[in-house]
């Protein structure tokens, strides 16, 4: 009689939370075409180290809702400057990438402050050599908890950026799991779901691995391998996009999906593949 009543308990209780489970799921794929699109700079650095004022111009004109930092050229000492460039072109501040000297001492401070004032709330290391260090990687994972603690109350997050060395295994679980399991939800694990396909692994399965720990999350048009008739423009590359904004609607936490352009095919310039791939990514949002 007790089994009995407790498993009725249980089935409603599990059949609640299924049904609100698919709930929010459903309004989180609603809302997913909504998803704001960054742009990772670094995708256009020449054209940023020419005429970086020019450049965010042309992203905004793309359709881009915001941009994502890899340097500051002349704007380093001038954050209310780089505010006003953003705000007068319709720009956000969607992330930043930064060492993680940012994060050490007095460093910090600063690095709060600039990119307060420039309205950036995810700062992110897009690398760190420690990462796959067996004798320093739990080390830089505290780290990172540390200081996801000091920029929790003040709104802002930091996390990694992965490529696909941090997937190589120690102790028979790769160093991306370790540092994953080791720190807390406060840390974003920023997916770079191209670089994820290109070792060998599954950019969903991640997601639901690690469920809203991806606020930030990396497109990157990839090809995995040699396979034949794909090239590096969104769509036509051989990740399942489809599959992963999905997942970044339902499961990741994801915020802001920014588009990061690597490989120019067929003699086109980094901001003509860039445009391409917008063009495409925006087509799959509207679709969804």
């Amino acid at each position: 009689m007790h089994t009995s009543h407790v498993s009725r308990r249980q089935f409603i209780r599990h059949s609640t939370l299924a049904v609100a489970a698919l709930s929010l799921s459903g309004r989180a794929l609603a809302a997913g075409k909504a998803l704001p699109v960054a742009l990772q700079l670094y995708s256009v650095r020449n054209d940023c180290g020419k005429d970086f004022d020019a450049t965010l111009a042309k992203v905004a004109e793309l359709g881009f809702d915001g941009v994502e930092f890899a340097g500051y050229y002349q704007y380093g000492d001038n954050a209310a400057g780089l505010r006003k460039k953003l705000d007068d072109l319709g720009l956000k501040a969607a992330a930043t990438h930064i060492g993680t000297g940012s994060f050490r001492g007095d460093a910090l401070k600063r690095t709060i402050d600039f990119h307060q004032a420039i309205g950036c709330k995810y700062l992110i290391v897009p690398g760190d050599g420690d990462f796959t260090k067996p004798d320093k990687c739990k080390a830089l994972a505290d780290f990172f908890n540390e200081t996801a603690a000091k920029l929790k109350p003040l709104g802002m997050k930091c996390g990694y950026h992965n490529h696909t060395h941090e997937f190589t295994k120690y102790e028979g679980k790769a160093y991306y799991d370790w540092f994953a399991e080791r720190t807390t939800k406060d840390v974003v694990l920023q997916q770079d779901c191209g670089w994820t396909a290109a070792a060998g692994l599954d950019p969903v399965k991640m997601m639901q691995q690690y469920p809203g720990r991806m606020g930030s999350t990396h497109f990157k048009p990839t090809v995995v391998g040699d396979e034949a008739g794909k090239k590096a423009i969104f769509g036509q590359d051989s990740v399942d996009w489809p599959a992963v904004l999905k997942a970044c609607m339902t499961i990741g936490g994801t915020e802001w999906v920014t588009l990061e352009q690597e490989a120019y095919p067929d003699g086109k310039s980094p901001m003509e593949c860039t445009a391409l791939s917008f063009a495409a990514l925006k087509k799959l949002q509207a679709e969804i």
